[in-house]
C-alpha cells in the first residue's frame, strides 16, 4: 500500500495502538520488557484490557484460550530475546490446534540485528515452523500493512498464529497510519465455498451409505458449524463421533452421540468407525491418535472429508470424496440433498457395543477415583462449566466423564498435547468468558510446570477453579511404563508440595482431600468460593485411562475391555 498524503503521522508504538483497536481488540496478555517499552508506554492511555502473566509462555495459552472460547483472534507480546522465546510453545500450540492468534515480539534496533546484541534472537526464524506467517517489520511505514495482513491471515482459512517482530527503532519512529482497504494477498486466497460436483457426490455417498458415521473435529467449531453438523446428522440420521478437539461441537446428550474416538475413546465409537461403510469426516485430520494403525483403519468404508485446507485432505488417509470448503457453508448445502433413513440394524449394533462397553470404572472404591471426582463436577455444574485440561491421564478423563453440551465448552491442548496448558488457559477462559464457572481440570505434573499463574488469577480477581488429580506422577508417563515397561518407574515419580496451600500463599483458597467421602462438600465448597481455588484430589497413584489403543494396534484393538467387564 502507498502511503496517502492525508494519512496521520504517528509513532510506530502508537500505530501499534491503533491498528489493535481497528481489528477490535479489547483484551491482550504479555509481558513487559526493555525493547517493547514505547509500545507498553501507549498502551497505557488505551482502553485495551491487559493481563499481566508470570511468563511470557502463561501468556501465550492464555490468548490461546481466550481466543477458543471467543472465536476472537488472541493478543500477546513479549520482548526480544527471552521473551519471544518463551512464546514460542504457546505458538506451537496454537499452531497444532489451528487457534487464530497475533503474536507480537520486540526486537532490538535494525542496525544491530545480526550483531549479537543484548537480548537478540532470530525470532521469524525460530518459530518459522510454527506460525501460519511471520514477518520482521523494518520500515514504520509498512507497520500498518503488516499487522492487519497478521489479522487477516491468522483469522480466515485454516486460523494460526502469525508472529510480527518489531525493532525497537521501529515502534518509536514516525510513520503513515494509512486508512484500512481490502486486503489482496496473491499467494493466500482461502477457498471457503464447496464445488457444486463434489457435494452432489458427496450427499449421494450418504444417500447411499448403510452403516455412516460422522467424525467430527476442531474444525467445526472452529468455523462456528455446530448447527450445521447437528442438522445434517439429524436429518440423515448418523451417528456422531467427536476428536478431543471437537468435543461440544455435538451434544453428547444426543441418542446420536458416540462421544469421542481414538487412542482413548469410547469402545463403541471405535467399533463403529472401523464397521461403517462411510466415514464421513469434518474439519478433523485424522491423527494418529484417532486412527490407530493406518493400515487397518476403516477397513471396508469409503472416506468423505469436508476441509477448508486442501493440504489436509488425503494427507493421512486417502479420502474417496473430497470437499474443500468452510464447513458452515458446505454443510447446509450437503443437507439440503441428504434422505432420512432409519438405520435399524446399524443402531441396533451400535446399542449392544454401548451396553456391552461403557466408560466406567470400580464405583464401590472407599479411596478417591478420579473419574468419580470429573462426574461430581459435571453433577454439581449441571454440565455448564468451561472445562480447561493439562495433558496427560486427567485430561482423558475429561474427555471421558464430562459430557460437553456446547462449542467452545472444552478447552484443550491436541495436537502438541502441552503439559502446563490447563491453569493459564483457564485463566484466559475465565477472562474470556467472566460469568462463566471455568474449572481447569489438571495433574499434579502438568499443574507444577504453571501453578504460579494463579498469582495472576489472584491479582486480575479471576475466579478460576483448578482440581488436582493429584497421583504422584507423571501419571500418563507411568501408565506407559507400567505397560510397556515393566514397572520400571524411571524419574516419573513427582514429590509435590501441598497444592492447596501453595494456594493459599499465594492469596487463593485451597483444600486437600484424600478420601471418596470428602468429594461432593469439597467440590461444593469449590464452586462457592468467590476467588480462584485449588481442590488437590489425592487419588491411587496406579489408576489408569481405559480403553486404551496401544501403538501399532487397530482402533477397535483396545486394552481395558475386560476390566470394564469385571466391574460391578
Amino acid at each position: 500500500m502507498k502511503n496517502s498524503s492525508n494519512a496521520p503521522e504517528m509513532q510506530g508504538a502508537q500505530i501499534i495502538v491503533e491498528i489493535l483497536k481497528e481489528q477490535g481488540v479489547d483484551t491482550m496478555f504479555g509481558y513487559l520488557g526493555g525493547v517493547v517499552l514505547p509500545i507498553f508506554d501507549k498502551l497505557y492511555d488505551s482502553d485495551i484490557r491487559f493481563i499481566t502473566p508470570r511468563h511470557e509462555q502463561g501468556g501465550a495459552h492464555m490468548a490461546d484460550a481466550y481466543a477458543r472460547c471467543t472465536g476472537k483472534t488472541g493478543v500477546c507480546i513479549a520482548t526480544s530475546g527471552p521473551g519471544a522465546t518463551n512464546l514460542t510453545t504457546g505458538i506451537a500450540n496454537a499452531m497444532m490446534d489451528s487457534v487464530p492468534m497475533v503474536a507480537l515480539t520486540g526486537q532490538v534496533r535494525t542496525e544491530l540485528i545480526g550483531g549479537d546484541a543484548f537480548q537478540e534472537v532470530d525470532t521469524t526464524g525460530i518459530t518459522r515452523p510454527i506460525t501460519k506467517h511471520n514477518v520482521i517489520v523494518k520500515d514504520v511505514n509498512n507497520l500498518a500493512e503488516e499487522l492487519r495482513q497478521a489479522f487477516y491471515i491468522a483469522s480466515t482459512g485454516r486460523p494460526g498464529p502469525v508472529l510480527v517482530d518489531i525493532p525497537v527503532d521501529v515502534s518509536v519512529g514516525t510513520g503513515k497510519l494509512n486508512p484500512p482497504s481490502d486486503i489482496d494477498m496473491p499467494g493466500y486466497k482461502p477457498r471457503v465455498e464447496g464445488h457444486k460436483k463434489q457435494i452432489e457426490a458427496a450427499a449421494d455417498a450418504i444417500n447411499k451409505s448403510k452403516r455412516p458415521v460422522l467424525y467430527i473435529g476442531g474444525g467445526v467449531i472452529i468455523s462456528n458449524a455446530s448447527r450445521e453438523i447437528t442438522d445434517l446428522a439429524e436429518k440423515a440420521n448418523i451417528p456422531v463421533t467427536t476428536t478431543l478437539m471437537g468435543m461440544g461441537a455435538f451434544d453428547q446428550n444426543s441418542p446420536l452421540s458416540l462421544d469421542m474416538l481414538g487412542m482413548h475413546g469410547a469402545a463403541y465409537a471405535n467399533m463403529a468407525v472401523q464397521n461403517s461403510d462411510l466415514l464421513i469426516a469434518v474439519g478433523s485430520r485424522f491423527d494418529d491418535r484417532v486412527t490407530g494403525q493406518l493400515k487397518r483403519f476403516c477397513p471396508n468404508a469409503k472416506i468423505l472429508h469436508v476441509d477448508i485446507d486442501p493440504a489436509s485432505i488425503s494427507k493421512n488417509v486417502q479420502v474417496h470424496v473430497p470437499v474443500v470448503g468452510d464447513a458452515k457453508l458446505v454443510l447446509p448445502e450437503i443437507t439440503e440433498l441428504l434422505e432420512y433413513s432409519d438405520r435399524g440394524e446399524w443402531f441396533a449394533q451400535i446399542s449392544e457395543w454401548k451396553k456391552a462397553h461403557p466408560f466406567t470404572y470400580d464405583k464401590n472404591a472407599t479411596s478417591i477415583k478420579p473419574q468419580y471426582v470429573i462426574e461430581e463436577l459435571w453433577n454439581q455444574t449441571k454440565g455448564e462449566a468451561t472445562i480447561t485440561t493439562g495433558v496427560g491421564q486427567h485430561q482423558m478423563w475429561a474427555a471421558q466423564f464430562y459430557k460437553y453440551k456446547y462449542p467452545r465448552q472444552f478447552i484443550t491442548s491436541g495436537g502438541l498435547g502441552t503439559m502446563g496448558f490447563g491453569l493459564p488457559s483457564a485463566i484466559g477462559a475465565q477472562v474470556a468468558r467472566p460469568d462463566s464457572t471455568v474449572i481447569d481440570i489438571d495433574g499434579d505434573s502438568s499443574f507444577n510446570m504453571t501453578m504460579t499463574e494463579l498469582s495472576t488469577a489472584v491479582m486480575y480477581k479471576l475466579p478460576v477453579k483448578a482440581v488436582v488429580l493429584n497421583n504422584g506422577y507423571m501419571g500418563m508417563v507411568r501408565q506407559w511404563q507400567e505397560l510397556f515397561y515393566q514397572r520400571r518407574y524411571s524419574h516419573s515419580h513427582l514429590l509435590n508440595p501441598n497444592f492447596a496451600d501453595v494456594a493459599k500463599a499465594l492469596g487463593a483458597g485451597g483444600i486437600s482431600i484424600e478420601k471418596k467421602d470428602e468429594v461432593q462438600g469439597a467440590i461444593e465448597k469449590m464452586l462457592s468460593y468467590d476467588g480462584p481455588f485449588v481442590l488437590d484430589c489425592r487419588i491411587e497413584p496406579e489408576e489408569n485411562v481405559w480403553p486404551m489403543v496401544s501403538p501399532g494396534k487397530a482402533l477397535d484393538e483396545m486394552a481395558g475391555l475386560e476390566i470394564f467387564e469385571k466391574m460391578p
